[in-house]
């Protein structure tokens, strides 16, 4: 995870892109620094399944990059 403007990166290595793991790792990675995190915003990907739970977890807003938009994911791209 890359936040934007500062460029801190978060990395937590999975063992599989499921769901369960992806949102266990971001609540991981996350969970220390909620009150600093507002919005999340990823790819299209199955693994975030679970992006309610991670919402409602984080307290933050989630969101989806229009597929072919690599520009409304900044740093991944």
């Amino acid at each position: 995870m890359t936040e934007r403007k500062s460029g801190l990166a978060l990395i937590y290595k999975v063992d599989r892109r499921t769901k369960g793991n992806t949102e266990s790792a971001i609540k991981r990675l996350l969970s220390p620094i909620s009150d600093q995190v507002y919005t999340i915003t990823s790819d299209n990907g199955k693994e975030f399944a679970n992006h309610e739970e991670i919402a409602n977890g984080l307290k933050c807003d989630f969101y989806f990059a229009y597929p072919y938009a690599s520009y409304e994911r900044g740093w991944v791209e």
